[in-house]
């Protein structure tokens, strides 16, 4: 009940979003943006808080206010909504309870959104706010040798771009580990289970999903029927892909509900040039080579049941344990995508949102 009013309320700042859009008031990105920022914030008096600029990237520097023994865990925290939802501020008490629960340093990258800011300025933003922490350690009395990057939906996306990128950065310290929650990871198929099992569960339906996808990638929305028919990709492509990609890497688990296996439509060769942009490894990290993902850091990764994108960390999982990367894989059989975003409600806070950071926490202080 409390998910459906939940979902009720996003789909109504939605539509009134969208008719402020037409109105041309403003952008549904910044009207849903603008009325989320307006909910009050949780005090949490045994954490330091400091709104901070490298640059021009705002951030967040999260610490505990217990006196340190020694230096601290640090964690550089990325924060989901697809590009349109979420913001340093919404994040706030998330980012809050991963510094107490796991005793360490939370730096939250701010970055810019759609509608003004499309790919690749989430990356760069975040890749620029990462880079300068990581060179300034010392200053937040963090160890080098255990730095960790977060994220959840299109965060967990960044930190694991982000994670491949520094594999070769003999320039910065080595990350530690990369924890990644209901990550979107590939934009190759969209007739995976999840994909036909969650197309209408919330917060994240298939209308959703594929507006912040389009909208980021400045993919135009006429193409989606075309893309979830898998006519976007050239056989060649696909048969280069699917030994990662395919349903065949998925558990039988998780084929038992409402899901059916779909042949691939021939070639759209227009839908292919509009949007072969997903091919770049910056924007579907799951088909990265193998010579990278083998040499990324060990990895925590969560899934949800009752989310959409399920499936790309089931796939990623199993690449990065095929490769000898160690994981430590969480899934949340009561879980949906956006679940973490209710640890610090009231009315709308399910439990499931706690077992994630508690499972987060645990993982941090293991290693």
């Amino acid at each position: 009940m409390r998910l459906r009013v939940l979902n009720c309320i996003l789909q109504l700042l939605i539509t009134w979003g969208l008719i402020f859009e037409k109105l041309r008031i403003c952008s549904m990105p910044q009207f849903v943006r603008f009325v989320h920022d307006l909910l009050p914030l949780k005090k949490h008096p045994d954490v330091v808080v400091k709104d901070l600029r490298f640059g021009t990237i705002p951030v967040k520097l999260y610490q505990p206010k217990a006196p340190a023994s020694g230096l601290r865990p640090g964690i550089v925290f990325y924060h989901g909504g697809g590009g349109i939802l979420g913001s340093l501020k919404t994040y706030h008490g998330i980012c809050c309870n991963l510094c107490k629960k796991s005793d360490a340093v939370v730096l939250a990258v701010g970055y810019r959104m759609l509608p003004k800011h499309r790919f690749p300025v989430i990356l760069t933003d975040c890749m620029v706010g990462t880079m300068h922490f990581l060179k300034s350690l010392d200053t937040y009395g963090v160890d080098p040798a255990r730095v960790i990057v977060c994220g959840d939906s299109v965060g967990g996306s960044v930190a694991t771009v982000l994670c491949q990128k520094f594999v070769d950065r003999s320039d910065l310290p080595k990350i530690r580990a990369q924890i990644l929650i209901y990550s979107a990871l590939q934009g190759l198929n969209f007739q995976s289970p999840s994909h036909q099992q969650n197309k209408n569960i919330p917060l994240l339906n298939h209308n959703l999903a594929f507006y912040c996808w389009c909208g980021y990638l400045d993919i135009s929305p006429s193409w989606i029927s075309t893309v979830l028919k898998g006519a976007h990709l050239p056989a060649e492509v696909w048969e280069k892909y699917r030994k990662w990609l395919s349903a065949e890497n998925i558990p039988d688990k998780f084929k038992k509900r409402g899901y059916l296996p779909m042949s691939r439509e021939p070639l759209n060769e227009a839908a292919y040039l509009e949007t072969k942009i997903t091919l770049d490894v910056v924007n579907s990290p799951l088909i990265a080579d193998d010579e990278v993902v083998s040499r990324l850091p060990e990895a925590c990764i969560v899934s949800c049941e009752y989310d959409i994108l399920r499936d790309d960390s089931l796939l990623y999982k199993k690449r990065l344990e095929d490769l000898g990367v160690r994981v430590t894989w969480h899934h949340m059989e009561d879980g949906f995508h956006g679940v973490l975003t209710t640890a610090d409600m009231s009315f709308f806070y399910f439990p499931c949102s706690s077992r994630i950071l508690d499972a987060v926490a645990h993982f941090i202080k293991g290693l």
